[in-house]
């Protein structure tokens, strides 16, 4: 927003109000890291005082700059930078801070906390949400600003410190946004050598500055981070540099003193995450001549701080903007503004069903790898807003579509090759998800899952609608062995609370899966795919309503004796199994590792759903055989073990071996939580 600089003492003492509401939060905690948002201090008050273009009293407002501390433990710093500027963050919320219930959380957490744009925490997560944030700015410019319209004209800014650059993530999205050149990302870098052990010289001697210039960054080296106009001076050049047609991110290094002016733990790891106790208070506030009670702001520090009149000024300068913007060009301000709140297009509405049908008198067998590119063939037409990609993978994960257009440096794209960077896709597809306008969606093999892991914990913290795209899901993927084959995979993300995984065995499940992923509103989802071929099972577009339940019956007998449950390629062994034993089939097809894990949560809770739990439940105990036992848990249960050719080579046994029926309900109930309850052994 380009605010006038306070004076030199001014900013001072805006910047020592940083410090003391940190000291005082942590203290009254005794819980939390004060070192960086007292090192910070000075860098702060430059940004968000006279740089950073926000509205406290709308924090939603779609043409704000993005903030992202992505050095998350230093958390105080965004809570006292929030409560100054005018957020809805009382200083009563900054007394509660670590506290339960409060919105001052230990770590950031958007949702929770006004103006927190993602949750950080996990080093490295943030600045690669901040590469997401920045990425669909570029995109979302290049798709709706028209000439002398500039509706998307935004920066994204980032706080990392040494522990970011460490993580491998950074180097991951940092590598990719040079590459990109997101230009409008600024990164500031709080280079203070110190981490939780000590000194890190002797873990991490990195040539930070050369190794950005080699990813394709705007380095501006060597600045004091604790004088202002320094800071100010290397912010104004990272800005002016940005929208030059050749521009590039900028990493600002910052040297600072961790814990500055702390007389006895200053740049020393004491004070990295550790209250400084009562005695360093009191010699801290002697130092600084903070002559005020704890939690106490002087007025005239307040008002020099206070943002929201400037906020609404610069929010109504855009609306006005986006007012001529919608006279011109009134068919994109209407897309404009439904992408940006999420809702769905008015003809995905009245077309997902034909899609359903259309896909349903589809013949012949098909993988549902291949399903899934079929199906975003259908249904991408009806979702402008999707975003797609794969980890080096496209023509396996088949993650694009007929009309999909591939996004470069200089070209808007709604399809993004992010290399082999797994767990950084994971990350920026969070940051495109947080900034509003995309669906992002990503693909690689189901065992690299393992790789995007806490990306994809951290959707689920944050309820972001992503979608994950995994192929090559089980033993049958091909002749790449072991370290391609996918076993525990499914069911260790089945326990992500939060994350929906689907593993559909047909066209019409994994239609239904995209379908249920784009209309879910309130969290991310996988899909796990199969590369072989898979029969078709479900033959009408009506079917799709049982697969949306998350658990339905596929074939039935009267009287059944025996319940196999599978989900995706072993649905069919089951179908298999079940012509020869005469049995029940039931197949739970979505994850939802919540569903039945808490068995009257989320969407068994709905009376289909509990209904059907309760039936398979009932009819089970009530075919188990009764002789010579005294009660329920000491009855003998069918043991049955069959072998299935696979490859002409690999037999694949089905196992369902348990000899007590307590065991086996749990098998049951696992199954609805995520756990295979077959037992694979390839001999």
């Amino acid at each position: 927003m380009n605010r006038t600089a306070p004076n030199a003492a001014m900013a001072n003492e805006m910047a020592n109000a940083i410090r003391f509401l940190a000291i005082d939060a942590v203290e009254a905690a005794k819980s939390g890291h004060p070192g960086a948002p007292m090192g910070m201090a000075e860098i702060a008050e430059v940004l968000w005082n006279r740089h950073l273009k926000h509205s406290p009293a709308n924090p939603h407002w779609p043409d704000r700059d993005r903030f992202v501390l992505s050095n998350g433990h230093g958390s105080m710093l965004i809570y006292a930078l929030l409560h100054l500027t005018g957020y809805d963050l009382p200083i009563e919320e900054l007394k509660k801070f670590r506290q339960l219930h409060s919105k001052t959380p230990g770590h950031p957490e958007v949702g929770i906390t006004p103006g927190v744009e993602t949750t950080t925490g996990p080093l490295g997560q943030g600045i690669s949400n901040a590469v997401g944030l920045a990425l669909a700015e570029k995109m979302l410019a290049a798709e709706f600003n028209q000439p002398g319209h500039s509706i998307v004209d935004h920066f994204t800014y980032c706080f990392l410190g040494d522990g970011c650059m460490m993580e491998g993530v950074s180097h991951e999205v940092c590598s990719l946004a040079g590459t990109l050149r997101t230009s409008k990302l600024i990164a500031i870098y709080d280079d203070n050598g110190i981490s939780i052990d000590g000194h890190v010289e002797g873990w991490f001697a990195d040539d930070t500055p050369a190794r950005f210039e080699a990813y394709g960054w705007n380095v501006i080296r060597d600045v004091n981070g604790h004088d202002a106009a320094a800071v100010d001076a290397a912010i104004r050049s990272a800005k002016a540099q940005a929208v030059l047609v050749d521009g590039k991110p900028t990493l600002i290094c910052t040297k600072t003193e961790i814990g500055k002016g702390s007389p006895n733990k200053v740049g020393t790891h004491d004070v990295h995450g550790a209250a400084l106790g009562a005695d360093e208070v009191a010699a801290t506030r002697a130092a600084l001549n903070w002559n005020h009670a704890p939690f106490e702001i002087p007025s005239d520090v307040k008002s020099a701080w206070d943002c929201t009149d400037s906020g609404r000024t610069a929010e109504a300068d855009w609306d006005n903007r986006f007012a001529e913007y919608a006279k011109a060009f009134p068919e994109k301000a209407a897309e404009f503004r439904r992408r940006m709140t999420g809702e769905l297009s008015d003809e995905y509405q009245s077309k997902i069903a034909d899609v359903m049908v259309q896909i349903a008198a589809s013949e012949g067998d098909v993988a549902t790898r291949k399903a899934s590119q079929n199906a975003l063939d259908a249904i991408a037409p009806l979702v402008p807003e999707f975003f797609g990609g794969s980890a080096d993978l496209t023509g396996s994960n088949l993650t694009n579509f007929k009309t999909a257009t591939y996004a470069g440096r200089d070209a808007w794209g709604n399809h993004l090759s992010y290399g082999v960077r797994e767990f950084g896709m994971a990350a920026i597809m969070n940051g495109m998800a947080l900034h509003g306008g995309y669906l992002p969606y990503g693909g690689t093999f189901l065992t690299f899952s393992d790789y995007s892991r806490n990306a994809i914990r951290m959707a689920a913290l944050m309820k972001q609608r992503v979608v994950h795209v995994f192929t090559h899901d089980s033993i049958g993927l091909g002749e790449d062995g072991p370290t391609h084959q996918s076993i525990e995979h499914v069911p260790s993300l089945r326990i992500i609370p939060g994350l929906d995984v689907w593993r559909p065995c047909d066209a019409l499940e994994t239609a239904t899966a995209w379908a249920h992923s784009v209309e879910r509103q309130d969290g991310p989802s996988a899909l796990a795919l199969s590369r072989q071929g898979m029969p078709k099972l479900l033959k009408e577009a009506s079917d799709a309503d049982k697969v949306r339940k998350g658990g339905y019956i596929l074939s039935d007998m009267l009287n059944p004796q025996a319940v196999i449950m599978a989900t995706g390629s072993e649905v069919q062994l089951a179908m298999q199994r079940k012509r020869h034993w005469r049995l029940r089939v039931s197949q739970h097809v979505l994850c939802q590792c919540r569903v039945l894990t808490c068995l009257i949560d989320n969407r068994m809770n709905t009376k289909s759903g509990s209904f059907h739990r309760i039936y398979l439940l009932w009819q089970l105990r009530r075919h188990i055989p009764t002789s010579g036992a005294n009660t329920w848990e000491e009855r003998a249960v069918l043991s049955v073990s069959t072998a299935l050719v696979i490859q002409h080579r690999l037999l694949f046994f089905m196992n369902f071996s348990v000899l007590q029926p307590k065991r086996l309900l749990m098998l049951f109930v696992s199954e609805f939580r995520g756990s295979n309850h077959v037992q694979s052994n390839v001999i």
